[in-house]
Order: C-alpha cells, then structure tokens, then sequence
C-alpha cells in the first residue's frame, strides 16, 4: 500500500544519493527581496533541533527521531563534526540544514527542510545550493551524500538530482504513519 494516511502501513521507496565532485557553480541565488538569514546554531540544543526537524517535516513523516534516546540525539546534534543551520524568515526560524561530517572525506546533508509556510516560495533550491556550498567548504571533503524518499516532498529528489547528485541505490521499506 502506498500513501500518507496515518496510521496506516505504507511503502517507501528511499533513494540514496552521490555527488563525487564538487560542482562548478554558480550555485541558485536567494528569491530577490526574500526577508531570509541563515545562521549557524552554536551548541544547539536537541530541543530546538527538535523544532526544526518538526517544522521542516510537518506533512512529511519526519519523526524518526523522536524516538532518538536524549542522549543520542544530543550527541549527535552536539558533535563537533555536526553543524545545525536554521533558515530564519522575517525573524523566525523556518527552516534547517545539517551537515554531518563525522565519515573521513564525506559531508552528508542530513537534514534540508522548510516550513510549510515557506514552501513555494523558491527557497528550496536556494538552501540546496548552500548546503552543497558549505559541505564542500570543510577540507578533505571527496564526496557528499543524500537521501530522500517518497514521504518528502515531491519535488526533493529532482532537485538533488539538478543540483548534481546522483542516485547510488534505492530501498523499499515499510513504514507506520503516525497521521502528521
């Protein structure tokens, strides 16, 4: 069965993706006049991660780590090879990006997310761009990686694949909605 009705079993297919180069660039501007900042969270703590997370994975079934231990999650958010980035709209944080560099020579983007009232507003891309920048950014990078699957927003695994990532291998799971 496939679908978003909670409570319900489905099947999802997630798709792991490559980019094995760092690409030429230029890399997508930012909506002109869009009222957006995006900051470092120094030391963040598992509860503003937390927010995020749900902000961005609102209608998307992002809740896997809500069943993180504490002190999983606060290591993970609080390691040193970890950065939090939140995209803050008009003086709100509404969105994230997480690189995680903890793999020698890899920077996965494990987390890309916006708000459902940031949607639609072109800043998808704009925030992929940074995010690719930015991994790239740390040396000794020789790959990054992303995932995706069919619960994320429709238009996630084209973009990554515009933006150069490449598909290295798909999974079908099934998973348990949760009704979000």
């Amino acid at each position: 069965m496939t679908g978003r009705e909670g409570g319900r079993e489905t099947s999802v297919v997630i798709t792991y993706l490559e980019m094995r180069e760092r690409p030429a660039g230029p890399f997508p501007s930012l909506p002109v006049n869009a009222p957006v900042s995006l900051m470092r969270a120094a030391a963040p703590t598992p509860r503003y991660f937390l927010y995020l997370y749900d902000t961005a994975g609102e209608g998307h079934h992002w809740t896997d780590r809500h069943g993180d231990a504490p002190e999983t999650l606060r290591a993970f958010v609080g390691h040193e090879d970890v950065s939090l980035f939140s995209l803050i709209w008009e003086g709100w944080p509404g969105g994230l990006l997480m690189l995680d560099w903890r793999e020698p020579g890899v920077c996965d983007l494990a987390y890309l997310g916006l708000g459902t009232p940031l949607r639609g507003r072109g800043l998808g891309p704009w925030l992929l761009g940074e995010a690719i920048r930015m991994g790239w950014d740390r040396d000794g990078v020789a790959r990054m990686t992303v995932n995706t699957c069919t619960l994320d927003h429709p238009k996630a695994l084209g973009m990554y694949q515009r933006a150069g990532f490449v598909p290295v291998r798909r999974e079908e799971v099934s998973r348990a909605l949760d009704g979000t």
